[in-house]
């Protein structure tokens, strides 16, 4: 008579759902983040706390996926830290100054009718706002900081403290000003740094080849006819600097010649004449060269620039050592106001340079003396080059365009000009080798981010640090009626002061004239206004090491940030550790602002381009955890709305995905990789629902198996693997880790194995420390699933008050007691592969004998196990009265007699013999569904002891 079992079985029962419900986000979130952060940094000790200094993100707009990237790379590394018994200490920043902003808070042309304090104004309403959204959606994240600390670069006390580090800076002689050509965006009305650059590889000139006269004594050039009129030839890629032009360059040791061009002659370099011949004489004519000198022998010779006016001096030819024959023709024209080898060039001999361009990049009256009308007001970008090749009208011998690498400022998206202005500079080549030195300190990751930032340090010699805007930190400087400008300890000071009483904004708002502002030892107040100049923003937030008590242990950006905030951080902390005390060593500890500098990528869709607003590509973060990138849900219950259901699995989704890609390179963010992304937290849900529902107290007093044995030396394994990864901070090989021993080892294995143990025998394993262990490795990847997953613990579990959070345990602590291990786990070790070779075989001639409908499952089948292999035999021995178990198969025999007269039989060979698969010799138990009772209908003599008799 068949019998109902059903209510025998210890069947799973958990209610962790397989979904995560959005109602508990929140509150889990705050649990995990929030609340967790509170704990560590009252119950971790306060010795050796783990300081990461944040990147401030800017304060100017929505984040986006490359925003999360970077704020949960940071949180997975607190949390690994954590775990490893350390406090960590992690204030959020944001960097809220600069043109950006402004230009986000006030229209361009209606901010040039507003007072620098209007501005401002505008600037930091809008500032303060973006910090507290970004904020908001930062800590949807589960991201765990100390928020309620959180700094901006418009703090009064983190302005004030920038102008003591510029302060230090100055008095140790590293800040001064100079008329030099500089970047200047005429779109943004401001100098640039090099960090505020990109580059339009198809930038398209209109490029000229242009004589000018030369005037005076020739007897320098032998056989030149007295009647001929000689010209230098140049060529240039900018007409709308030839105003300025102040020399022509040549080089010593290069030939040139004097080449007849039908009444008047050129000079033109030799490596250059055959390139120019078709343009300057056509296909039939063959230039007449009058003779050849070598440059030397030009530098003698002056010229006239007709757009200097006609009363103007004739200018010199110079010797130039970045002039070559590879381009152009070998003359080249310098214009110090608006280069920086020309200034460089020019300056060496005396010759100084001007730019009669003004702040919108359009030409000043000085342009053109002798008809300033002509180029006034002309954009020098647009109709300003032209205007200029008009008026030199026969001198300009042909005009082309030239496509090339040219300059763009990175927030415009506009091209810059190179123009001269009095700006602050910071003399960064002084310090040079002191910040390359204290890099050999630090720890890469990549390694490569070594070379690069060592690459920018490099080249860098000075520091053009003065923006012209209002919404920034003032350049602390006063300025006489002359221009000259007064910067020393004592008037930073008592700028500094008067901020104190009057805040940052007084400096605009206040009248031009204000004494208060003037310190006494400068006398007549009258005679002193406050400068408008701004700091760069690069100093702004490369200050941000001296709110710090010590050396951080992280910084942690994009790789662009090596030539930005990386860069700027490590000079100005060395400029003023070294102007500090300048016989220090090089080598002290703590030069640099960090001890370890890790670098990502960028985010780029699946098609692998570059994530932007023109492309129309940018993926927010909450795309990813509302699950609105992928295919909705199949909802089986009837009924509804009929609208589609999202598959929201939350922070963790964005989280995982973060972890589980190489960061250091860019990232692909799509559907395909979500789908990924989405399949593995399905899995770890699967996994922990049924380790919720299955886990009983009974399970800590049972005995433990071979199978358990090797399960916990799998789960040590891996657990170890882990943390070698999170240590070395390669989080996709945790994951990945992770990944292969929930297919391989936990699922496949050890779960298969122990059903029938847990469902129909005493409920015993190991699914506790399981547990403990999958959290631990999980919680600083996805510590809202791992907040979930206790909140679903079983009630026994939920009572015993011993057990810490798997959040706030100790990675490395003993998940079960050591007495309650029987066998020797080195001998353990020794045994797995083998055990896992045999498991293999046998379920290979499983899957084949259910190819072939010989069974449905492995319980269906007795194995035959031929081992010659004695190390092996010597295992398989050891174990044979688990062997049954271990293999999921109703009964297990090594080396004996295949029988010959069965149904059917697969036979594979391993590694270390061949595994049979036959028949099985019993009948099937109705209870457990082994092959193991005496006769049909009948409990096998295990399911009898459990059950007793009578069950209905």
């Amino acid at each position: 008579m068949s019998k109902n079992w059903a209510s025998t079985l210890k069947l799973p029962k958990s209610t962790f759902p397989p979904r995560p419900l959005a109602h508990n986000r929140e509150r889990y979130i705050k649990q995990c983040a929030d609340e967790f952060y509170e704990w560590q940094s009252q119950n971790r000790p306060s010795d050796g706390t783990y300081l990461l200094h944040d990147g401030p993100p800017y304060a100017n707009g929505e984040l986006h996926a490359g925003h999360a990237l970077n704020k949960i790379l940071k949180d997975i590394i607190l949390r690994v830290k954590v775990q490893q018994g350390r406090r960590v200490n992690y204030v959020p920043g944001w960097d809220c100054h600069g043109l950006p902003i402004e230009l986000k808070a006030v229209d361009a042309a209606e901010g040039r009718k507003m007072s620098p304090g209007a501005i401002r104004k505008a600037a930091r309403r809008l500032a303060s706002k973006t910090v507290l959204k970004q904020m908001k959606s930062f800590r949807t994240y589960a991201v765990m900081a100390d928020w309620d600390r959180r700094w901006t670069t418009m703090d009064k006390e983190y302005e004030v403290e920038q102008l003591r580090l510029f302060q230090r800076m100055a008095s140790s002689g590293l800040i001064y000003r100079k008329y030099k050509p500089v970047y200047w965006s005429p779109s943004s009305g401001t100098a640039l740094a090099e960090a505020e650059l990109e580059y339009n590889e198809d930038h398209v000139s209109r490029a000229a080849y242009v004589r000018f006269p030369i005037a005076g004594d020739i007897s320098c050039l032998p056989g030149m006819p007295e009647s001929t009129k000689l010209y230098a030839l140049i060529w240039t890629t900018t007409p709308w600097t030839l105003p300025a032009n102040r020399a022509i360059a040549v080089r010593n040791d290069l030939d040139y010649h004097v080449v007849q061009m039908g009444k008047d002659a050129i000079l033109v370099a030799d490596g250059c004449l055959e390139r120019l011949s078709k343009m300057l004489f056509g296909e039939a004519e063959s230039p007449e060269i009058l003779c050849t000198v070598k440059g030397n022998q030009l530098t003698s010779l002056k010229y006239r620039n007709p757009l200097q006016g006609i009363d103007s001096l004739p200018r010199h030819l110079i010797h130039a050592d970045f002039v070559t024959a590879d381009s152009g023709s070998g003359l080249v024209h310098c214009a110090p106001g608006h280069g920086f080898d020309d200034y460089l060039a020019c300056s060496a001999l005396g010759i100084s340079g001007i730019a009669p361009v003004d702040n919108d990049g359009r030409f000043t009256e000085e342009a053109f003396p002798d008809a300033p009308e002509r180029l006034k007001g002309l954009s020098v970008l647009e109709n300003g080059g032209a205007a200029v090749l008009d008026i030199l009208g026969g001198d300009v011998l042909n005009v082309h365009e030239y496509r090339h690498k040219y300059p763009y400022d990175w927030r415009t998206k506009q091209p810059i000009i190179i123009r001269a202005t009095a700006q602050w500079f910071a003399d960064v080549g002084s310090i040079k080798e002191q910040a390359l030195t204290a890099l050999e300190e630090v720890q890469f990751v990549p390694e490569t981010g070594k070379n690069r930032l060592e690459a920018f340090v490099k080249g860098r010699s000075e520091w053009c640090i003065s923006r012209q805007r209002a919404w920034g930190v003032p350049i602390p400087a006063l300025y006489n009626t002359q221009g000259e400008a007064a910067i020393n300890d004592e008037v930073i000071n008592h700028i500094i002061s008067v901020i104190g009483e009057r805040g940052m904004d007084a400096w605009w708002n206040d009248d031009p004239h204000d004494p208060a502002w003037v310190p006494a030892s400068l006398g007549d107040p009258a005679q002193y206004t406050r400068g408008a100049d701004t700091m760069d923003v690069w100093f702004d937030s490369g200050s941000s090491w001296a709110q710090i008590d010590r050396q951080a242990d992280l910084y942690l950006e994009g790789s662009d940030q090596h030539r930005g905030w990386f860069q700027s951080s490590l000079l100005t902390r060395v400029a003023a550790k070294v102007g500090q005390n300048p016989t220090s060593s090089t080598t002290t500890l703590g030069l640099s602002p960090f001890k370890t500098l890790i670098t990502h990528g960028f985010t780029l869709d699946k098609a692998g381009k570059k994530m932007s607003k023109s492309l129309g590509n940018i993926i927010s973060a909450d795309q990813v955890m509302d699950g609105s990138l992928l295919p909705p849900l199949k909802v089986k219950k009837k009924g509804g709305d009929g609208k589609p259901v999202a598959d929201a699995l939350g922070p963790d989704a964005l989280r995982l995905w973060v972890a589980g890609s190489d960061y250091t390179r860019d990232i692909v963010l799509g559907e395909p990789v979500l789908m990924s992304i989405h399949q593995s937290l399905i899995k770890y849900r699967t996994i922990i629902k049924m380790l919720t529902g299955s886990m009983h107290d009974s399970a800590r007093t049972s005995s433990l198996t071979a199978l358990d044995h090797i399960a916990l030396v799998q789960l040590k394994t891996v657990m170890a693997e882990v943390a070698t990864h999170y240590e070395n901070h390669e989080f996709n090989k945790a994951i990945s880790a992770i990944n292969h021993w929930i297919v391989n080892d936990l699922s496949a294995f050890y779960l298969e194995a122990l059903k029938d143990r847990l469902y129909c025998a005493d409920g015993g394993g190991i699914l506790e420390p399981i547990f403990m262990g999958f959290l631990r490795m999980l919680a600083p990847i996805t510590p809202v699933l791992v907040t979930e997953a206790w909140d679903h613990r079983p009630a026994w579990l939920q009572q015993d008050s011993s057990v810490l959070h798997p959040l706030k345990q100790l990675y490395s602590s003993p998940l079960i007691e050591s007495s309650r291990l029987t066998f020797d786990e080195a001998e353990i070790h020794e045994a797995v592969p083998i055990i896992r070779s045999t498991h293999d075989a046998i379920k290979a001639a499983a899957e084949e004998a259910r190819g072939n409908k010989w069974l449905g499952s492995m319980l269906q089948s007795s194995v035959v196990l031929k081992v010659e292999n004695p190390a092996a035999f010597e295992v398989l021995h050891k174990y044979k009265d688990e062997l049954d178990a271990i293999f999921v198969v109703s009964s297990v025999e090594i080396n004996v007699e295949v029988p010959g007269d069965v149904e059917w039989k697969v036979v594979k060979e391993f590694e270390f013999g061949t595994a049979v698969a036959l028949p099985p010799r019993q009948c099937k138990c109705p209870r457990c569904w082994r092959y193991v009772a005496e006769s049909e209908d009948k409990l096998c003599g295990r399911c009898e002891s459990v059950v007793g008799e009578g069950v209905d």
